[in-house]
């Protein structure tokens, strides 16, 4: 954990160091509380809001992530698995599609992942109301997926061009427009608390419903806390960011093959590996190729692909 805290500090600090302006160490420490200089605006209005929007939506998604892979009982479930991701970008395209400020369309976004959590929910428990299982959990999040693709390609083909490109930096997941996120740090510090609270409960659900069951777990309810908080934390790091792939699938994954399987430990461990990668992955995207600044979403990609790779033959090669 000491190290996972030196490498969030070195991510936020690199940060604001790193950019299309090369700004001294010295710089940040005179300017960061000094009065409203040029410097002081350009380290704490852009860089500073945007690395720490970066770290509490990489928490976000690493603590989605190791919830998601507790519920369905796989290493690879990836908090976007239930298509919660695709409401709230269809949301958020019809909003960019008429025009509206940046306020509506967080506001959009939100709704949309809100309603695609609640139509999960209510599907997934079929025509009899019964209870759900992680299979047909999975399932119709697949096909709920599927179905938001279907509709974010319909908005794209009747989108007016000059909405396009925005649209298809959101859909890649961009950070160019986030603000200071006071609401994504209060939900990431209620989730984190409230899945540590769960941690021990988690531990032997990891191993079995009916293993769980026999030890007492009412593992429905359960089930239903995990399934809401992983949801939770998905629709707020979508609102923030946009969608952002692999980091809630290899963070946790990587933690776990790290020797980490207790979740009073895997929990806090995923959000500062997911909070620090995804920071780092941003300030690649906006200083690689500075002047322009790519998706950080495509970086995602790039450093999230191989990693897997590297992880899942790893994880065969210990078996």
């Amino acid at each position: 954990m000491g190290m996972l805290v030196i490498a969030t500090l070195t991510s936020l600090v690199t940060a604001l160091l790193v950019g299309s302006s090369s700004v001294s160490f010295s710089d940040v420490l005179h300017n960061i509380f000094n009065s409203q200089t040029s410097t002081q605006q350009l380290i704490v209005q852009l860089r500073l809001e945007r690395a720490l929007a970066a770290f509490v939506t990489g928490g976000l998604l690493a603590l989605a992530g190791a919830l998601m892979q507790v519920l369905i009982r796989n290493p690879l479930a990836d908090p976007y698995i239930l298509g919660i991701s695709g409401g709230a970008s269809v949301a958020a395209l019809l909003a960019i599609m008429v025009g509206l400020p940046l306020i509506a369309l967080t506001a959009s976004a939100f709704a949309g992942a809100l309603f695609a959590m609640l139509l999960v929910f209510l599907l997934s428990r079929g025509l009899k109301n019964s209870h759900w299982n992680p299979t047909r959990l999975l399932l119709t999040g697949i096909i709920l997926a599927a179905g938001w693709g279907a509709i974010i390609s319909f908005i794209l083909t009747f989108s007016p061009s000059n909405r396009v490109h925005s649209m298809l930096f959101w859909l890649m997941g961009d950070l160019s427009y986030s603000h200071l996120p006071t609401l994504g740090f209060i939900i990431l510090l209620v989730g984190l608390l409230l899945s540590l609270l769960l941690a021990r409960s988690l531990n032997v659900l990891i191993r079995g419903e009916q293993f769980a069951q026999s030890l007492g777990i009412a593992t429905h309810q359960l089930q239903w806390k995990l399934l809401v908080l992983a949801s939770l934390c998905t629709a707020t790091a979508v609102t923030q960011a946009g969608s952002i792939g692999f980091i809630g699938l290899v963070v946790p994954h990587l933690i776990r093959l790290a020797g980490i399987q207790d979740h009073r430990v895997l929990l806090p461990a995923s959000v500062l590996c997911g909070g620090t990668l995804l920071t780092f992955a941003d300030t690649l995207s906006r200083s690689l190729f500075s002047p322009i600044q790519i998706p950080v979403g495509i970086v995602t990609a790039l450093i999230g692909i191989p990693l897997f790779l590297y992880l899942l033959h790893r994880s065969e090669a210990h078996r």
